[in-house]
């Protein structure tokens, strides 16, 4: 007989995942002093770090400066102006976008060892709740714990038409490519899709966007997304709304993604790439969940205010229990979790999470939007401040169509939803989540001071206007 005899680990807390749920667990549950172990088969940082919100911001970044140069050729403008058009070498641009993500998961790294946390590196296979198997550069070992946090995160979904492979990438292909394809069909109009999407017009792309239903980004209401379809026509991003991808096929004029569109008809878009990006969904194949006893609630695990599941100390936090399927969920739970281990009276509870997309212009949601309100029977007042009557926002060259608007319940004028649609509102977030999580009325907004000039003043004026007494409209 060959092979190496199983050794076995033991912990106090097993977190099956290095993503931001799972990796602040495990810090977390670290400085806790509670003996952690965490498992990851691939890079520490997840998705979000490795192949999604890191990677496609750095992108995006380089779009927009990309652009800004581009549009410094000749006359130019802000008094700027170049001789020649700028270069991309999207190869350049994707190591510098790597460079980032190396440090930040060489960062998390840093933090689990200073958390005094064990890292093994492998696939993790479950053989009941507590107990795994770890196929690692060190053979197998077998771990077994008191307390397991599941955070295996979630993975794109494949259209049956459009399987991943060749000219079909995820966001994750997408995020590497060392060539600029010529022509982009983007099948998907949510916020990945549009993200992505932006950019590589940005860049240069002919971009495609196929959205089967009526409008781009149907998590939010027009208001929000009629910025950002202006700008896509004006960028020259083409929308086929109410259509449907059929598949690739290949022709006369090479490769093209066929659609069928919103009045039944078919056309072929003839494309060098097509990104798909029609959703997530939990991973829960292929680490052995359906030895665990773990109860479901449609595809994803079914968890309580304390992200506990149906078996005794296994919990589930981030994308595998649900929508909103954001990072800072995912950390807020894996925090959360680690200190009801150590003994402390936690629930999740947030007033809010507060949803950005990274678009052109961008756009904040935190909280209930006004119809939202209204179907909860809330009497609510709603009313909005523009960009365009902001000093810093004319500064930026961002004034045009962005606004905040806020949300407030009419009897006690208390804050319960903030939106907002323009140039870098996304850094305005924190200050609208903290607003709704401290249960802000009118005029605590209103009697806060903002520093001038800054974006953040619009918050403050937005608050004024719905108050009866806007200052500067």
């Amino acid at each position: 007989m060959t092979g190496r005899s199983e050794k076995t680990v033991t912990a106090k807390v097993l977190v099956v995942g290095g993503g931001p749920g799972g990796y602040v667990a495990a810090i977390r549950a670290g400085q806790l002093g509670l003996d952690t172990v965490l498992v990851e088969a691939d890079r520490l940082g997840g998705t979000c770090l490795i192949r999604g919100c890191i990677p496609s911001k750095a992108l995006i970044h380089v779009a927009g400066r990309f652009e800004a140069m581009g549009q410094s050729v000749g006359d130019g403008r802000f008094g700027i102006a170049l001789d020649t058009p700028p270069r991309l070498d999207l190869a350049a641009a994707v190591r510098w976008k790597d460079g980032i993500v190396d440090r930040l998961s060489g960062g998390v790294a840093a933090l689990l060892r200073k958390a005094k946390v064990r890292v093994l590196r492998g696939w993790a296979v479950f053989s009941d709740a507590k107990t795994c198997t770890v196929q690692g550069s060190e053979g197998p070992l077998i771990v077994r714990a008191e307390h397991v946090i599941l955070a295996t995160g979630s993975e794109p979904v494949p259209l049956p038409a459009l399987p991943f492979g060749g000219p079909v990438l995820s966001s994750t292909e997408a995020l590497s490519l060392d060539r600029l394809p010529r022509r982009l069909a983007v099948v998907g109009g949510g916020y990945i899709g549009l993200e992505l999407g932006s950019a590589f017009a940005k860049m240069g792309s002919t971009v495609t966007v196929v959205e089967a239903q009526p409008r781009i980004l149907p998590l939010y209401d027009a208001a929000l997304t009629d910025p950002v379809r202006r700008w896509l026509e004006r960028a020259g991003v083409t929308l086929h709304l109410g259509a449907r991808a059929l598949g690739m096929e290949v022709g006369g004029d090479g490769q093209a993604l066929v659609v069928q569109t919103a009045d039944g008809g078919t056309i072929r878009l003839p494309a060098d790439a097509v990104l798909s990006t029609v959703g997530r969904r939990p991973r829960l194949e292929g680490w052995g969940f359906e030895t665990m006893g773990v109860d479901r609630r449609g595809g994803f695990v079914a968890v309580d205010d304390q992200c506990r599941t149906s078996m005794r100390n296994v919990w589930a936090i981030g994308d595998l229990v649900g929508e909103p399927m954001l990072a800072h969920k995912a950390s807020a739970q894996g925090e959360m979790v680690a200190e009801i281990i150590a003994g402390h009276r936690r629930r999740f509870a947030p007033a809010a999470i507060p949803a950005v997309c990274f678009t052109e212009p961008e756009i904040v949601s935190v909280g209930l939007s006004p119809s939202e309100a209204s179907a909860q029977g809330i009497d609510a007042i709603v009313d909005q401040f523009p960009f365009a009557a902001n000093g810093r926002a004319l500064t930026l060259d961002a004034g045009e169509s962005g606004f905040v608007r806020l949300v407030a319940r009419r009897d006690d004028r208390r804050v319960i939803g903030i939106q907002a649609v323009g140039a870098h509102v996304s850094e305005l977030s924190g200050e609208f989540a903290l607003a709704l999580e401290m249960g802000a009325e009118l005029e605590d907004v209103a009697g806060t001071i903002h520093a001038h000039p800054t974006l953040g003043e619009v918050f403050h004026e937005a608050a004024l206007r719905l108050l009866g007494r806007p200052l500067h409209l």
